[in-house]
Parts: structure tokens; C-alpha cells; sequence
């Protein structure tokens, strides 16, 4: 049977690049977390910044930018200027990566207007990821101007409200591949545990988000315990529950402890989750539908491996490639979800 779709080819594949492109911007995003490169580029130039240093010059003035800040007096005061270039780097591409898909974006949306390949219906829905990629930017860079001031990281707050938000940037393309694609063309009913397993995978990753605002991950470094125990003491303590602690998180344990743990207790219980939806749904479940359940059940075990081998090969730092490996599973997990929520509802 050939599948008719409303949009032509090129359209669909257009979108299918836009969401791989998102995807990519998120793991860039991870990467320039955990390489510590975030607050190498001092500025935010829209045009002249698609530009990097070209000559020894302009690098040494750029350099010379960095070294005025929290980070690099705190941390970084050893870098020379080709460590400062590998930050520079990871940044820069981070940068030129979400210009790239703005270009990639804009200019195949207005010619598909102009020649009426796509509808009012398919507009809309671009627009909303055009809004809340604007709001993610603008996130991001507020987020950047909290590391510049002070302290030498930035505000582990602001840090998930960036990486929530591109998640639901994420979630607003996914959405808007599925109408293109004609999900959900007959209504199925059992859907009430999919939306129990999202929005506990959305809460997933904020709690993720402030994991990696507040470096949680370092404090804990075992598995299955929390350095020998199940409940930090810490957290055992009622005088340590007030509101002081959460936002002094760089000088009290309290915090990441308490981020962690409902880290992980969220991760285990998302594997539960997903393991019933299986259950339940595997024999009721056919062709696109039963493609992505099964990816959601491998994704999320293959999510909290990567957890566990995160955490247990920390050595003062987040492991790079697993730190990344897990945020980018993370994020397949998320979009496999959401492929098989939208293919198990009628379309609108």
C-alpha cells in the first residue's frame, strides 16, 4: 500500500533535515557544556560574529576578552592561547550551527510559499518553531551573560530553562514532521499511558538540565549507590529543606544531591514506565506505531546504561563521550516517544 501524503518529497525531506539539524544543536549544545567552552565567546554578534578570529591579532583580542572573565580569573588563569582556541572552537561551532539552520530553514520556507508547496495549516506549526527557537536564543544568551559576572559558570536556573526550551523546540518540529508525514491518520484509543511516560520524561529532562547547571554528577560518582548509601544524609536532614540551599548549590551539597537522586529515581522509574507501555501496547499496536514503541523500549535502555557508565567513569570531570552519548540518546528517546504518540492519534 503507498502511503498518500499531503506534501510533496522535497517538503517532507526539508523538515526531516530541520529536526536531524535540531538535533544536532542540542548535542553541540552538550558538547560546549562539557567542554567547558560556553563562555569563551564574550559577545553576541548577530552578523559580524559569523566571523572567527582570522589572524594573531584577532585572536590575541578575543583572548585578551576572555581573560576578563570569572572563568578564566577562577578557573582557567593556566590557558594559554591554544587552549583558549579549542573553547573558542566548540563555541564558535555551537553558534554557526544554529545560524546555519536558521539559513537552511528561512530560505527553503519562503520559496515553498512563494511556489505554494506548503498550506496555512503547515505555516502555523512552522512558525511555532520559529517563535520558541527565538526564545531559546534569547534564553541562551541570558544564560551566557550569568557566567560573565561573578561567578565562572553560568546559573545552573537559566541552563534549564535553555535546554527545556530547545526541547520543546524539539518537540514543536517532531510535531510538525508527524503532520507531514500524515500521522495519526484512524484514531487508537489506549493512549492515556503515553501521556503519563511524556510528561514524566519531560519533568526528566528539566531535573537533567540543573544536573548539568549544577555539575551533580561529580559529587556522587558510584552506583547503585550514592557513595555507599541509597538516601544521601543529607537530604535526611530537615534543617537542610529550605530554599537557600537550592540556590547556593555551588557551596552546599544539598542540591546536587537532591537533583541527582530525583535524577535517578526518575530514570528508574521512566524504565518501568516504558516496560508497562510495552506490555500493554504491543499486541494492539501495528506498522509505524509498533516501529517506534519498540525504539522507545530499546532507547531507554539504552539511556540509563549510559547513565550508569557516565557516573561510574567520572574522574573529577563528566566523561565527554558519555556525557554526550547520553544526552543524545536522551533526546532520540524523547522524539521516538513523541513519533509514537503522534502515530496513535487522529489526525487533525
Amino acid at each position: 500500500m503507498i502511503q498518500d501524503y499531503k506534501y510533496s518529497k522535497t517538503v517532507r525531506y526539508w523538515l526531516l533535515l530541520g529536526l536531524i539539524m535540531l538535533i544536532g544543536q542540542v548535542v553541540l549544545g552538550g558538547i560546549t557544556r562539557l567542554t567547558g567552552s560556553g563562555l569563551s565567546i564574550t559577545r553576541w554578534d548577530i552578523i559580524s560574529g559569523v566571523l572567527p578570529p582570522f589572524n594573531a591579532v584577532q585572536w590575541e583580542e578575543a583572548f585578551a576578552l576572555y581573560k576578563e572573565t570569572p572563568q578564566f580569573l577562577k578557573i582557567n588563569a593556566t590557558f594559554t592561547l591554544s587552549d583558549f582556541k579549542f573553547i573558542y572552537f566548540w563555541e564558535y561551532f555551537h553558534r554557526l550551527w544554529v545560524r546555519s539552520l536558521g539559513g537552511i530553514f528561512l530560505i527553503p520556507f519562503v520559496v515553498f510559499i512563494f511556489r505554494k508547496k506548503i498550506d496555512a495549516s503547515l505555516v502555523k506549526k512552522l512558525l511555532l518553531v520559529v517563535v520558541l527557537t527565538m526564545l531559546t536564543a534569547s534564553a541562551g544568551w541570558i544564560m551566557v551573560q550569568s557566567g560573565l559576572v561573578d561567578r565562572p559558570w553560568v546559573n545552573a536556573y537559566k541552563l534549564a530553562l535553555h535546554f527545556i526550551l530547545a526541547i520543546f523546540v524539539v518537540w514543536a518540529m517532531v510535531k510538525t514532521v508527524a503532520y507531514a508525514y500524515s500521522y495519526g491518520n484512524v484514531e487508537v484509543k489506549h493512549t492515556k499511558l503515553i501521556n503519563w511516560v511524556l510528561g514524566a520524561t519531560v519533568f526528566q529532562m528539566l531535573i537533567a538540565g540543573l544536573m548539568a547547571g549544577m555539575k551533580a554528577g561529580l559529587y556522587y560518582p558510584s552506583w547503585p549507590s550514592m557513595n555507599g548509601v541509597f538516601v544521601p544524609e543529607v537530604l535526611l536532614d530537615s534543617e537542610n529543606w529550605h530554599w537557600l540551599n537550592m540556590t547556593h548549590y555551588h557551596s552546599n551539597v544539598f542540591a546536587p544531591a537532591l537533583i541527582q537522586f530525583t535524577h535517578r529515581i526518575l530514570a528508574y522509574a521512566l524504565v518501568v514506565l516504558v516496560v508497562l507501555l510495552y506490555v500493554k501496547h504491543y499486541k494492539i499496536r501495528k506498522g509505524t506505531a509498533l516501529f517506534w514503541l519498540k525504539g522507545t523500549i530499546s532507547l531507554v535502555v539504552i539511556q540509563l546504561v549510559l547513565g550508569v557508565l557516565t557516573v561510574l567513569n567520572v574522574q573529577g570531570k563528566i566523561p565527554l563521550i558519555y556525557g554526550v552519548l547520553h544526552q543524545l540518546v536522551g533526546l532520540l528517546f524523547f522524539i521516538s516517544l513523541l513519533f509514537y504518540q503522534y502515530s496513535c492519534q487522529k489526525k487533525t
